[in-house]
């Protein structure tokens, strides 16, 4: 077994420095060094959770196939990324005030999650829970019933 001890950044590949950056700090991260985005290395940003992101570019193609989870053709690769929030109302008060739009949404065994897009169509998920988080993530097929409405 690897001796994993936590996630230690997200990698994202954009196609627009201003414009990623304007997105994720309004998300409150704070960027911490651009090492050379021109040349493909990464603008590392930071959030006061410990979140770490490398935005990574500049993207040296077009590509409308980008790996989304609510298109009905499924492409191998990383899907999304997932940040727990405090609250729900107020991240979608917040999104909502940042002109930010859902693009999905579903409660399941006590977790309620949105899906948001950055400006590059990435998708990015908020998660809040009732109480102390529970166990979301264990049981047989017949318990997973409401994950239907899952993108």
């Amino acid at each position: 077994m690897v001796g994993i001890e936590k996630v230690d950044h997200v990698g994202i590949r954009v196609s627009n420095k201003a414009r990623s950056i304007e997105f994720y700090e309004a998300l409150g991260f704070e960027t911490l060094s651009d090492t050379g985005f021109e040349q493909g290395h990464p603008i590392i940003m930071q959030h006061s959770s410990g979140v770490v992101l490398n935005l990574l570019g500049p993207s040296n193609t077009t590509n409308n196939l980008n790996i989304l989870m609510d298109v009905d053709e499924k492409y191998p690769g990383l899907t999304h990324v997932s940040f727990k929030v405090k609250s729900m109302d107020e991240a979608k008060r917040f999104l909502d005030e940042c002109g930010i739009s859902l693009s999905g949404e579903f409660t399941f065994k006590g977790m309620h999650a949105i899906f948001i897009r950055d400006p590059d169509r990435n998708v990015i998920e908020l998660d809040a829970y009732e109480g102390d988080e529970p166990a979301t993530r264990t049981g047989d097929a017949a318990d997973f019933e409401g994950y239907k409405d899952h993108p």
